[in-house]
């Protein structure tokens, strides 16, 4: 339940709810930022990956005799080597099972390559030499032997007769088959309904591009027997697992896993990649520290892409256009390689978002999990999340022209409302609060819905089409995980929050300082956060599904209270007082009913200075280590609405208009929170009108530069009005639901819904994504005739 005793936060400036400038940005802005590239240990030495040029093919021998010969190498490193040495295959534990009640079917994936080739990109070779430039050259001395074989890039013609097996093991090329849902009443209510909508989607691969490179640096101690990486992540705690357990077959504490800053990731750093395990290996045979830095060309090629579903998207209703069931029959693209997540997406986070906030009573998801001779797909920001809501307000849009309903008038017939809640979804989870028709109200009057048509008239008058799209959202957030929250009183005055959750962006720092400035009124200047260092943690579950503060932010509340509650025994010590007849408020303890009392800061100091001499009973610091437990879910939700002009005569798209109004619960920071929606409805746009990864038939990239590849710039989003709604969640004790992930979750049915309805005239119904000005184009010329 949320934390009904909190003080005020309009009596504190840096506390809940004030919108303070994040503490990180004057250390970026100045070039004070530590990305693992800046950072140089004694000694390294420099690794270069070399990679397939086949998408498909049988590795007939690697010959790296030339490029061990040229100056300055120190080794050549292939995949024999590696298996020598027993490190452990990458692999998917997720547990996931088959319709028929089977585990999935994980690849096994070494680090190098040594019996076939499986992507254009797969690495098979690392070479190690006294600096990058020479390890790049003899990395080109690399001979490798292929015998080609037939490529694969779609899901679904992996899984059709006849296609080209990537693995002897995993018949038809189906890791999982995955079914949710009761069959026979989805069936029944497809049945009876009085209209069914049926909408063919396809949800288009995406590169990540985050700013920075991946990047890692190996070392290995030795005498201690132990391995340390440096290296930009989402979580150290969850990365030291896999690595400990999965790859190097050590226990955990013989593993050190440290970040820095990162610039960027949106799911893609999440994981440990095949270059990590190459600087370790080659740390330890060579016995000096070894750095690999990709470049972007490679990380077109290497880092996980995202999304890739082929989906036959189902609506039922009855005749007074209430929802009955809605039914997804998909193909979910795994790439060549299953990463830790990759399942996860198309199948359990499409059966917990596709519902939104809407009272549909059945569910049915159907998806088939299929291999192909592409790069690896792995979660990318929202992560199933964004689709689920996509498919649904897509069919709702459609639904609403086939049966000649208003479709604002649709949505709101089928909102679950407040009196409903909490409300089991068809989906299996419960949600706990929000307004749903108060927000759409809200984001209609914001967005001046009424006036569209003055609007749409002046478009026209310049030669341009415009539409108006809706993109109503619920998300389910990541599953619950242990996190850490400790706090430690430093001797030089600062106080440190200690956390598994990792910045990657986000700027925690900030709003973490915030709940523990608002629950312990510890300064907020002297407030640190140390995170990235998997030897301070007893607990962390990363960052990732919008759950940080939510996870983070309630471990530093509950931690927060445990230190109240050893000053109170200090502090009756110090004061002379019995423990019962101390209070705490706005950093301060009081003897009940006098003026006498310390400060929580000089407190942890005095005990600091009496350690040692302290009689029983009364704690030598404040310090806590707390793990906050199993957070439940929360399900942030919100509105967006859309307007997009297209040019008829050229195809190009551009959205003139946006408006947000979003239930984010508690809100610690508003001026992050906005910068995060921000953020997500720029990538939604990108995936809605520019972003495709797209392959040859043989299963060579096309789009392996950003002379091939679209990133919306600047100038490519609007202008963003957004409103706040806020519905503190029942679930967490700050009250928080997380925003991270929201802005694209609303953005692309509101980009799509918008850009349909602006070529409506043309009688155009659907158009997939992205909505490039060559398909725009071939749309209207198709429907002229």
């Amino acid at each position: 339940m949320p934390d009904t005793t909190m003080p005020d936060p309009t009596r504190l400036k840096f506390g809940i709810g004030q919108p303070v400038p994040r503490n990180e940005d004057p250390i970026l802005l100045r070039g004070g930022g530590r990305y693992t590239d800046d950072l140089s240990v004694p000694g390294q030495a420099y690794g270069h990956v070399v990679r397939s040029p086949y998408a498909h093919g049988v590795i007939r021998g690697i010959d790296t005799a030339a490029a061990r010969a040229m100056p300055g190498v120190l080794a050549v490193f292939t995949g024999a080597d590696l298996a020598a040495a027993g490190y452990g295959p990458l692999r998917c534990g997720m547990p996931l099972r088959n319709r028929d009640g089977s585990p999935l079917k994980s690849t096994e994936r070494p680090a190098l390559a040594t019996d076939k080739v499986r992507f254009v990109g797969d690495p098979v070779a690392f070479v190690v030499a006294e600096t990058k430039a020479a390890a790049k050259d003899a990395a080109e001395a690399v001979l490798l032997d292929v015998e080609p074989l037939p490529a694969v890039t779609e899901a679904s013609a992996a899984v059709a007769p006849g296609a080209p097996q990537l693995y002897d093991d995993i018949p038809g090329n189906v890791v999982l088959d995955f079914h949710y849902g009761d069959s026979a009443k989805v069936a029944e209510a497809f049945a009876r309904a009085a209209h069914v909508t049926r909408l063919s989607i396809r949800n288009n691969r995406v590169v990540v591009a985050p700013m920075e490179p991946r990047s890692a640096i190996g070392e290995y101690d030795a005498a201690e027997g132990r391995w340390i990486l440096h290296v930009g992540s989402q979580g150290v705690f969850g990365m030291r697992a896999q690595l400990a357990k999965e790859v190097l077959n050590v226990p955990a504490e013989k593993v050190r896993v440290l970040t820095g800053n990162v610039g960027g990731s949106f799911g893609m750093k999440a994981n440990v990649y095949p270059e990590y395990v190459c600087v370790l290996h080659a740390a330890r045979a060579l016995g000096r520290p070894v750095k690999w830095t990709d470049e972007r060309t490679g990380s077109f090629l290497s880092d996980q892409h995202g999304r890739d579903h082929e989906v036959t998207a189902e609506l039922a209703l009855d005749g007074d256009g209430r929802f009955l069931a809605v039914r997804l029959t998909a193909f979910a693209n795994m790439g060549a390689y299953l990463s830790p997540v990759a399942p996860l997406m198309g199948t359990g986070n499409f059966v917990k978002n596709v519902q939104s906030n809407y009272a549909t009573p059945l569910i049915e998801v159907a998806t088939r999990c299929a291999l192909t001779n592409t790069t690896p797909v792995s979660a990318y920001r929202g992560a199933g999340r964004p689709e689920g809501n996509y498919f649904m307000e897509r069919l709702i849009e459609v639904a609403a022209k086939e049966t000649g309903r208003d479709p604002i008038e649709l949505r709101r017939r089928n909102h679950i409302r407040p009196d409903q809640l909490p409300y089991a979804a068809a989906s299996g989870s419960t949600y706990d609060s929000g307004e749903f028709s108060a927000i759409l109200e809200e984001a209609l009057r914001a967005a001046d819905w009424d006036g569209f048509a003055a609007r749409r008239a002046e478009s026209r008058a310049r030669g341009r089409l415009r539409g108006r799209g809706i993109g109503n959202f619920l998300e389910c957030t990541a599953p619950p995980m242990k996190e850490q929250g400790g706090i430690r009183f430093e001797p030089d005055g600062t106080v440190t929050i200690i956390t598994g959750t990792l910045d990657y962006g986000q700027g925690h720092w900030t709003p973490f300082a915030q709940v523990l400035h608002q629950h312990l009124g510890v300064p907020f200047e002297r407030i640190r956060l140390l995170q990235g260092d998997s030897d301070e943690l007893i607990a962390g579950g990363g960052t990732g599904g919008s759950k940080s503060l939510m996870a983070s932010g309630a471990a530093i509340v509950e931690a927060s209270a445990k230190v109240v509650e050893k000053g109170r025994l200090a502090a009756a010590h110090v004061l002379e007082a019995a423990p019962a007849d101390i209070e705490f408020e706005a950093g301060r303890f009081t003897i009940a009913g006098t003026d006498r009392g310390i400060g929580i800061m000089e407190l942890a100091a005095a005990l600091r200075e009496a350690k040692g001499r302290l009689p029983e009973g009364v704690p030598e610091s404040l310090d806590v280590r707390h793990v906050f437990d199993q957070a439940p879910m929360a399900f942030p939700n919100g509105c967006h609405v859309a307007e997009v002009e297209v040019d008829p005569e050229t195809g190009i798209a551009q959205v003139v208009r946006y408006v947000t109004v979003n239930d984010f619960g508690t809100i610690v920071n508003p001026l992050l929170v906005e910068g995060q929606a921000h953020g997500g409805i720029a990538q939604g746009i990108g995936q809605a009108l520019y972003e495709r990864t797209v392959y040859s038939e043989e299963g060579q990239p096309l789009t392996g530069s950003f002379m091939d590849y679209a990133l919306p710039r600047a100038d490519d989003v609007p202008p963003i009005a957004f409103g706040s709604h806020p519905v503190p969640a029942k679930t967490n004790p700050l009250g928080a639901k997380g925003c991270g992930e929201a802005g694209c979750a609303g953005s692309l049915p509101a980009v799509m819904n918008a850009l349909v309805d602006a070529l409506s005239e043309y009688g155009v119904r659907h158009i997939d994504m992205p909505a490039t000005p060559e398909r725009i184009w071939r749309a209207i010329r198709q429907a002229r005739g």
